[in-house]
């Protein structure tokens, strides 16, 4: 059967102000207007990469609305399935994001309380929605807003189940939403529905309460739950500007552990939505060749690391440089510094 998207992602669309360069909140005067959100960061770096994407969304019905849309159109993904929400009190949700810059860490202030998000309902929607796409994504971010948007991820993802699609989950826990044991308890309900699932190491061991190393946490998830596939980022931050990426990809259909070299001492521009870059390479290469975890892994770490060197939440990687990243990554010797 046909579908008309290869993936649509349910979460919040968010407004990030930044001050320029590695000027301060507290003292700064000027702020970069930028859209972002994990969903739609994930959804965008599919789009770009050649798969045909959507984002599932509230929006308040007023000029920052159309701007946060018409910035989603410019990734090329779809708004078919943006809602607005034309009440007085609509809104957007705001993050203010500092670079950092050693010994000074990044800093984020998040102001999303009462947005518009959190009013989505699965009765904003034709019942056609869910027969539309082969996979469906969403976050533990999304889970954490309100009980209303639980209440709709949960449902949505039944749904889409249901019909046929697969269901990709980012566990994403973000301390300052909910707590370790709240998260637990609500993304371990929803496990049961889950065939693709994102999670590092470490929001492993404080989120789960797993224990041994890295595969073996890894492994455990699929004993437990028919997820068919797990990833998990290695990220080591040596300072705000140099980090080290890698990943790991398990296939409970195979039983196969999945991995490559890392990619070491990464100039960082802007770390914020490398992991959602990590996420759109992975699905991409699993929606592309389903097969093939170790191309989905390539192209996965090479899309996070390129994200790290770019200003902004979104990606701008086409499949083309990707692929010209990973050749060099695989290469040995001298390379030419720049291509002609």
């Amino acid at each position: 059967m046909n579908k008309s998207f290869d993936l649509l992602a349910l979460g919040e669309v968010l407004l990030r102000l930044s001050p320029p360069s590695n000027e301060r909140l507290v003292r700064g005067e000027t702020l970069q207007k930028q859209v972002g959100g994990a969903e739609l960061n994930v959804v965008s770096g599919v789009s770009l990469l050649g798969l045909r994407t959507g984002i599932i969304s509230k929006l308040p019905a007023n000029d920052i609305g159309t701007y946060a849309k018409n910035r989603i159109r410019f990734c090329g993904v779809s708004d078919d399935y943006l809602v607005y929400d034309d009440s007085h009190d609509a809104r957007l949700g705001v993050y203010y994001y500092e670079n950092g810059a050693y010994p000074r860490k990044p800093g984020i202030v998040y102001d999303r309380m009462y947005t518009s998000i959190n009013k989505i309902a699965v009765s904003d929607f034709e019942e056609e929605l869910f027969a539309s796409t082969r996979c469906f994504h969403t976050s533990g971010i999304t889970l954490a807003l309100s009980s209303q948007c639980r209440k709709t991820a949960v449902e949505m993802m039944k749904r889409f189940k249901e019909a046929g699609a697969l269901i990709s989950f980012d566990v994403n826990f973000r301390g300052n939403l909910w707590t370790g044991n709240e998260a637990r308890e609500c993304i371990e309900e929803i496990l049961p529905y889950v065939d693709i699932f994102f999670c590092s190491e470490d929001t492993a061991r404080l989120t789960f309460l797993k224990e041994g190393n890295a595969k073996s946490i890894m492994k455990s998830f699929t004993e437990t739950y028919p997820i068919s596939i797990v990833a998990s980022t290695q990220r080591i931050v040596h300072s705000p500007k140099v980090h080290t990426f890698g990943s790991v990809i398990y296939d409970a259909r195979k039983d196969t552990f999945y991995e490559e070299e890392p990619y070491r001492n990464i100039e960082v521009v802007d770390r914020i939505g490398s992991g959602d870059a990590y996420v759109s390479g992975v699905l991409y290469g699993l929606l592309s060749k389903p097969d093939d975890c170790q191309r989905a892994l390539e192209i996965g770490n090479a899309t996070s690391a390129v994200k790290n060197t770019i200003p902004g939440d979104l990606p701008s990687s086409d499949l083309r440089e990707i692929e010209t990243v990973i050749k060099a990554h695989k290469t040995v010797g001298p390379q030419l510094e720049m291509e002609r």
